[in-house]
């Protein structure tokens, strides 16, 4: 009678800690040196920590990092915070939360005002992010609300975002829904991971409780299309509760409202 437990490995402790490690990017059973890292291990930990360095400290180029056809195509432009360089921004995190004041005059002469769905893209704590993972969102979300009869307001670049400027966004556009697409704070196993922050009718004062998150948008997390049709579930429950946050109720969508496939 075969050893059920051989299925498993445990028979081979080489084989469970390969399967161990292949469900984890995490750092586990690399093996040591004495009381350090064996030499690969420690180049691959030096290059992981120099890339979310790299993420953290890159400034955003739209050319470089967009492309010139997603800029054409939606129109992109930018504005910034009133973060004054990157520094301040990383020192000063309330500074980030705030549109500096010409940005006001851009988007109200921009963007039109009241539309269902408004997307910011903001840099955050990962310009390599925004690279990485936009180009492929932005189209996505924009079929999708015009697939659902929305009307999408033009999208745009904050330059030393927080995720505090969904405010000021919608004090000024008034939309029903702004979503923001922001670089998360890299870690040492990935430093392109995205985050998208929702909010019903953000205004002056709202806190992350009235925000929805969907978060590890990147090639080992949740793929564009996946992060996509959470978004449109959440945003659908937005529009019939007219609420987001900790008051949103998202149990009681439908199984296919929830998974924005169609109804």
């Amino acid at each position: 009678m075969a050893d059920p437990l051989a299925d498993r490995g445990e028979d081979n402790p080489a084989a469970s800690f390969d399967a161990i490690r292949a469900r984890t990017p995490a750092r586990v059973m690399v093996g040591r040196a004495g009381s350090s890292y064996l030499t690969q291990a420690q180049l691959d930990l030096r290059q992981d920590h120099a890339a979310a360095l790299d993420a953290v400290r890159g400034e955003l180029d739209l050319v470089r990092d967009l492309g010139t056809e997603l800029i054409d195509r939606f129109g992109l432009f930018e504005v910034g915070t009133q973060a004054a360089s990157k520094k301040e921004f990383l020192m000063r995190p309330d500074l980030g939360r705030r549109l500096e004041a010409t940005a006001f005059a851009e988007l109200e002469s921009r963007c039109p005002r009241g539309s269902t769905l408004q997307v910011a893209i903001g840099d955050g704590l990962s310009a390599t992010a925004v690279a990485a993972q936009v180009p492929a969102l932005l189209p996505l979300l924009e079929s999708g609300a015009k697939a659902r009869g929305w009307s999408f307001g033009r999208p745009f670049v904050i330059r030393y975002c927080r995720v505090g400027a969904l405010n000021d966004i919608g004090e000024r556009l008034n939309p029903a829904i702004v979503l923001l697409l922001i670089g998360e704070r890299p870690g040492l196993t990935t430093s392109d991971s995205l985050s998208a922050y929702m909010a019903y009718r953000p205004s002056a004062g709202h806190t992350d409780a009235n925000r929805n998150l969907i978060s590890n948008i990147h090639a080992r997390g949740l793929s564009p299309e996946e992060a996509v049709r959470q978004i449109f579930a959440f945003a659908t429950t937005m529009l019939r509760q007219q609420t987001s946050g900790v008051q949103l109720d998202s149990a009681s969508s439908g199984p296919s409202e929830e998974l924005g496939l169609p109804t």
